[in-house]
């Protein structure tokens, strides 16, 4: 690839990064001043510490403090982590996103749309989901325990999301011994229903092992290298029924990836047998493209 189609290649990647970045800080602003704020709820993470710590100050200080300067403050450690073992452009725009997320937060003006707070914790919780996603998918993200989960899934290759959503209990649990269980509780369901999005929407981590019975492995073989950079093992096999010899490649790919390579699969050979099966643990080297 030339220099000049490269740095072409690089500029549209940054731009979708920041393009995508931008677009969910606005979602997020202004779910937390539709939905979160309207509802008296907790979105966990650093925004759910943030909104914590500025509700205790109005109850019991009666000082009115404002979102930004909590907000960046407790994500300067994670975004300095982060720019030392994620990478320097991912770390640069989500800390951007960070800023204007804290900045639109505060300019926002609150318009609630709904009372009811099962809806709000509901429909504020896929919202928040959306938001985070969009960030991913570009390559960036909302910041603050994005950092966490992005640097396990890119050095450990693990899905922690279910933990961070544990790890939010915590605030929860001080939130509802100091302001009532009611809103706790409905903002264990915010996010839930936050997790569940991500997880519904951003599959980047997710795995699934491919078997394709074929009898032109070489080609099916190119198809894989091509579409995914992965390499896949050849093994000899029989057809039980028709007793003719075949070959079956293995391979573990993205979920993401799968879609693709079974189309490219088929065009290489139109009679392969291909199977795909979710794959939850993986163990040994595995190429993942590095998006930060």
């Amino acid at each position: 690839m030339s220099e000049k189609v490269s740095a072409k290649v690089d500029a549209k990647k940054e731009t979708k990064r920041i393009l995508f970045g931008l677009i969910g800080a606005v979602i997020m602003a202004v779910n937390i001043k539709t939905f979160v704020r309207a509802g008296g709820l907790y979105p966990g993470g650093f925004n759910g510490v943030t909104l914590l710590f500025q509700t205790i100050c109005d109850r019991f200080f009666d000082i009115t403090v404002p979102f930004s300067p909590i907000s960046l403050a407790l994500n300067a450690i994670p975004a300095i982590i982060s720019f030392k073992a994620i990478g320097k452009k991912f770390t640069v725009v989500t800390s951007c996103m960070i800023v204007a997320t804290s900045i639109l937060t505060d300019i926002v003006p609150a318009v609630p749309i709904t009372e009811d707070i099962l809806l709000i914790s509901i429909f504020g919780g896929l919202i928040n989901g959306a938001a985070i996603s969009i960030s991913l998918i570009g390559g960036t993200s909302t910041g603050g325990t994005d950092f966490i989960a992005i640097y396990f899934a890119e050095k450990k290759n693990k899905d922690v999301w279910n933990y961070i959503l544990l790890g939010n209990a915590v605030v929860l649990i001080i939130a509802g011994f100091l302001f009532g269980w009611d809103k706790a509780l409905y903002s264990i369901i915010f996010q839930y229903t936050s997790t569940q999005m991500i997880h519904l929407l951003y599959q980047n981590y997710k795995k699934v092992t491919l078997f394709v019975v074929t009898e032109n492995a070489e080609a099916v073989y190119q198809a894989i290298s091509e579409v995914t950079n992965h390499s896949a093992t050849e093994f000899s096999a029989t057809g039980m029924y028709s007793n003719e010899k075949r070959k079956m490649i293995y391979s573990v790919v993205s979920t993401v990836e799968a879609k693709m390579l079974t189309r490219k699969v088929m065009e290489a050979d139109a009679h392969a047998f291909v199977n795909i099966v979710k794959t939850d643990t993986l163990l040994g080297r595995f190429y993942q493209e590095n998006n930060y």
